[in-house]
């Protein structure tokens, strides 16, 4: 009897903390690896006019539905140039649409919640109806979550029928021209995944962090249905180390915001280097100190500042961004895309020595927390490829980018648009939602006091960027497709613009080949030389530059090193790290036999060992060191190979012991 009783009483404490905290449930699957099949009916193209099933998430193209269409074919179309495409004209999209059907449950201890249905990104409009009734506005904008209330539109305990229509091209035509007019493919569906969320009715909305290097916690609270009396408590434990830091209670009004100021002692710090984060809890209690909603949030503790005619600030640090741009994109299943890819873009990109990553919209959230994990800087940006919302769309999306974004620490800078896609009307709004009053910058403009030009040439442009008074950052440059790959050029233009202690970097144009593998043709198609060319392929694979930018970008750098026959060991290097120690890494040198022509195949390591690097400060000089084996000379070739404090490779260099001549003077 006591067993069971006790068994009851755990489980008791079970479904409590499972009431106070929100519960998720899919609709969908969660990414392209894991789909629940719809029913599905597409307008025109490939399998239209016939009702039938579609995964989801997806785009409905690379499931074989509707047709094939690149952003760029319209604005050549309304150039008059599109005699040159009418290989891509099989399919005009401009009526396509499709109809999702789905029945689903809701279980009757959902009684008594808020339960709203959540999308997270649809491209293009999407009308949603539960049980044959409209849960709300139709949305449009395709790169944003959005959710409904559809709390008195379900039937508990017993089946719920769901439709979603959507239009791949938006009945709004700022949408169209900021997300649809653009160089890359155009894809339809629900294309991220679908959940119903249940929450009590008192509850905590959301929350907006300010989390200092100091330790200060600024925190808004959005509130529902609070009474006077109630109480918050604030708990947070470290993500590395699992330990508690500490639990903090504060009292609250019944305003529906509210910010809460506490102060945090013994907080490790985040920066791209040293990504620390930690589990944020809060708790909202009733009257009589019981939980009624709780809700975690990982943040990281740092500061950002943008100092005008100064520089962007991160800790007291000043930033200098090494940066790519990148498109949420896979060739089999286009904007769809999964947990496991988003973390090896990730990785791949902090391979390149890359602190920081740019795209033309809110990405997957995990990418975000991808970024927010290994330590890389992220520039968020309101999509305008190159035309902007219009105000009233903008006024929408922004607070949609925001909620769902705002708590990230990799998040340096808020872009509005690009390349003429500003709407000047949102610019003041996003502090609105940000506590933290990140950078607003308008890409490709001199603009906030951040002049971000893209594509440096010509006298006035250098000019432009190297005499004059404003922080520079260049949101794109070295464009892979039309300067030749992203390392030719990059060390000499680097070099330049890193002699200016106004410059704060860039992003180099682009991450990845976006070349979709078409379901009606079962070819690559990149649309002639359009889509962007990366430095990795469509299948992430290594190119050329990915190791050219690996070296130029390097913090490990080492100087001009020739090997004569003095050498004793020495060498210079300096550390362009921005806050490491380079005690905090190691390197290892091999001496290499190479192979002898027509008679081996592999070369021969002779010797091996460790390489005793200086413990000097980022942006210092010093003098690393190796004792000479024995059978030095008798090698090729020396090889170097750093590390850095995680173990992974920063960058590996090789340098001739012997010149050719005396290397084929051996074997002859």
């Amino acid at each position: 009897m006591k067993k069971i009783i006790g068994l009851f009483i755990v489980l008791l404490c079970f479904c409590t903390a499972k009431a106070q905290q929100t519960e998720v449930r899919y609709l969908s699957g969660t990414g392209p690896d894991h789909t629940v099949k719809w029913d599905f009916w597409c307008s025109s193209g490939m399998n239209s006019q016939k009702w039938s099933k579609i995964d989801v998430p997806s785009c409905w193209e690379q499931q074989g539905f509707g047709g094939y269409t690149y952003g760029r074919y319209y604005i050549y179309k309304e150039r008059e140039k599109e005699k040159q495409y009418d290989a891509y004209r099989e399919h005009d999209f401009c009526d396509e649409y499709g109809i999702y059907r789905h029945r689903f449950d809701v279980p009757d201890t959902w009684k008594g919640k808020q339960i709203s249905i959540v999308f997270e990104g649809v491209m293009t409009d999407a009308e949603v109806k539960i049980n044959d009734v409209i849960a709300g506005p139709v949305h449009q904008g395709s790169f944003y979550r959005f959710s409904y209330d559809i709390t008195d539109k379900l039937k508990f305990g017993k089946k719920n029928s769901m439709e979603v229509t959507v239009k791949k091209q938006s009945a709004d035509k700022s949408v169209n021209a900021a997300e649809r007019r653009a160089d890359w493919w155009l894809f339809g569906g629900i294309y991220r995944p679908v959940y119903l969320t249940a929450k009590p009715r008192t509850q905590i909305e959301h929350i907006a962090v300010d989390a200092r290097a100091d330790g200060t916690l600024r925190t808004d609270v959005y509130l529902k249905n609070i009474s006077k009396g109630q109480q918050v408590e604030l708990s947070l434990i470290s993500c590395d180390s699992q330990l508690p830091i500490g639990r903090q209670v504060c009292g609250l009004s019944t305003e529906k915001k509210q910010t809460l100021t506490t102060h945090w002692n013994n907080i490790k710090t985040w920066d791209p280097e040293h990504p620390n984060l930690y589990r944020l809890t809060m708790r909202l209690l009733s009257t009589t100190g019981d939980v009624v909603h709780e809700i975690t949030e990982r943040i990281g503790f740092r500061t950002i500042e943008f100092r005008p005619e100064d520089g962007i600030y991160l800790n007291g640090t000043r930033l200098l961004v090494k940066g790519t741009n990148r498109h949420c994109f896979d060739p089999e299943t286009g904007r769809t895309i999964s947990r496991e890819l988003s973390l090896k873009d990730a990785l791949l990109i902090k391979q390149m020595n890359m602190n920081a990553v740019r795209s033309h919209y809110p990405p997957d959230t995990h990418f975000l927390e991808a970024c927010d994990s290994i330590g890389l800087l992220y520039l968020n940006e309101l999509c305008g490829w190159q035309n902007s919302y219009s105000t009233e769309i903008a006024e929408k999306l922004l607070p949609e980018m925001m909620f769902r974004d705002v708590n990230h620490p990799c998040i340096f800078i808020w872009a509005n648009g690009n390349e003429g896609g500003w709407n000047a009307a949102v610019d003041n709004r996003f502090a609105d939602y940000d506590p933290q009053k990140r950078h607003v910058i308008h890409p490709w403009a001199d603009f906030n006091g951040l002049d971000t030009r893209h594509y440096p040439n010509g006298t006035d442009n250098m000019y432009r960027l190297e005499r004059g008074h404003k922080v520079f950052m260049m949101t794109e440059f070295l464009h892979g497709l039309y300067d030749r790959g992203q390392g030719a050029g990059l060390k000499g233009l680097w070099s330049k613009f890193k002699a200016n202690p106004l410059f704060a970097g860039g992003f180099l144009w682009a991450y990845v080949d976006e070349a979709v593998r078409r379901t009606d043709t079962g070819q690559m198609d990149t649309y002639g030389p359009n889509a962007p060319d990366g430095i990795v392929g469509a299948n992430r694979e290594k190119e050329g530059s990915f190791y050219t930018v690996r070296e130029v970008w390097s913090p490990i750098q080492i100087h001009p090193l020739k090997i004569t026959s003095s050498f004793k060991g020495d060498f210079y290097v300096t550390n362009d790290y921005l806050f490491s120690n380079l005690s905090e890494c190691r390197m290892k040198w091999k001496i290499m036999r190479l192979p002898v022509p027509q008679v081996a195949d592999s070369p021969v390591c002779l010797a091996e060992g460790g390489v005793l690097l200086p413990a000097i400060q980022p942006g210092e000089k010093g003098t690393a060191h190796f004792d000479l084996p024995e059978k030095f000379f008798n090698g090729d070739v020396l090889e170097l190979e750093a590390y850095n404090a995680t173990g992974d490779t920063v960058c590996n260099w090789t340098f001739p012991i012997k010149n050719n001549r005396k290397y084929f003077a051996e074997y002859r």
